[in-house]
This record gives structure tokens, C-alpha cells and sequence, in this order.
């Protein structure tokens, strides 16, 4: 392990990655009580090109990762001891240098509905738009309701929650897991089946 006056973790700087970064944190600490000692933990957020370019649908600019290459770049060279990243960021194939050595345990894996204007997809009115980043749930969304409009939404989750609350949306969908790491299961008009 890294010299443990100073141990210094890499993530983004969303909500979300730094709640789980914590929890990483917190991990580290109570395997290793030496890592509790104040100051000994850093995170060091670092800005991905995933986080920059926000005018473009993900699938665009260039899909897995956008939201890593940047923070496994500042492993190997030695700026950061520990990378955190959602395992769904992540390329399938780790870079040379690169060693998946740990992941925390699975959170609820199902997605959530969202709307102020529907009870659940069946609720929402034929042409009306559903938002989300991931292809998979655009997919299934136009699966189960052909006649509804999707469309992309970028942001963290507190973003798109506005953006929902300003109208950009009939709906959105979102993962459970989360809203449930940020505190905002409340959030979730619905919960859907896995």
C-alpha cells in the first residue's frame, strides 16, 4: 500500500462520485485503522472529458471512458494512489497499469420513473418525452411505449432533477442506486422492475 501519512484517491467531482468515494473511504478505514488518521485520506478530484463536453450526447464523443481515462492517467503517473470509478464507466478492457482491485457491493441495480406528470410510463401521454444519458434505458423505453419521444440528458443527478422540475422533460429515468447514495429515493414517482 501507498506511504499511509497521505493516501490520496482520484474521482470525479460530481455529487455521486464523491459519495462513493467516500464510502470507499470509509472501507478503507476500517480495514486498515491506520487510514483513519486525520489527513491520511485525500481526495483529489479530477476533471474528465466527461464532465467537460456537455453539449453532446455521450454515444457522440466517444462512449466508455469518458468518465475515467483522465483519473487512470493520474494513477499511472503517480498523482493519485486510488482510483474510484462506477464500474459502468469503465473500459472492458483496463488500461496497461491499470488493476481493478476492489469493488464495493452491488447497490439496488433497478432504475427509477420520475415525473410530476404520470404515475409510470404507461401514464404519460402518447408523443410525450421521456429523458435519460443511457442507450439501454432509451431502448426499453421505446420498447414498452413506441409512441413515445426520447432524448438525451446529460448533468449529474441533482441536474437532471432540475431540469426534469423545469420542464425539459414529461419524465426521467434514472439509476435507483444513485438516488439511494445521495440521499433522494424520495425522489422516484416509480420504481422499475428489474
Amino acid at each position: 500500500m501507498a506511504d499511509t501519512r497521505r493516501f490520496r484517491i482520484g474521482t470525479r467531482g460530481s455529487p455521486l462520485a464523491l459519495a462513493q468515494t467516500g464510502l470507499v473511504a470509509l472501507r478503507l478505514k476500517a480495514a486498515h485503522p491506520a487510514l483513519a488518521e486525520p489527513g491520511t485520506l485525500k481526495t483529489v478530484v479530477i476533471k474528465t472529458t466527461g464532465d467537460k463536453v456537455l453539449d453532446r450526447p455521450l454515444a457522440d464523443i466517444g462512449g466508455k471512458g469518458l468518465f475515467s481515462t483522465e483519473i487512470d492517467e493520474a494513477l499511472k503517473a503517480g498523482r493519485i494512489d486510488l482510483a474510484v470509478h462506477s464500474v459502468k464507466d469503465m473500459e472492458t478492457w483496463l488500461a496497461k497499469g491499470i488493476v481493478l482491485a476492489a469493488v464495493l457491493e452491488r447497490e439496488d441495480p433497478r432504475d427509477v420513473f420520475i415525473s410530476a406528470k404520470a404515475d409510470g410510463l404507461a401514464g404519460l401521454p402518447r408523443g410525450g418525452v421521456v429523458a435519460t444519458a443511457s442507450l439501454r434505458r432509451q431502448a426499453q423505453v421505446l420498447h414498452r411505449r413506441p409512441d413515445l419521444r426520447v432524448q438525451p440528458l446529460r448533468g449529474n443527478v441533482e441536474t437532471r432533477l432540475r431540469k426534469l422540475k423545469d420542464g425539459a422533460a414529461d419524465a426521467i429515468l434514472l439509476a435507483l442506486a444513485g438516488l439511494k447514495r445521495l440521499d433522494l429515493a424520495h425522489e422516484a414517482t416509480a420504481i422499475l422492475a428489474a
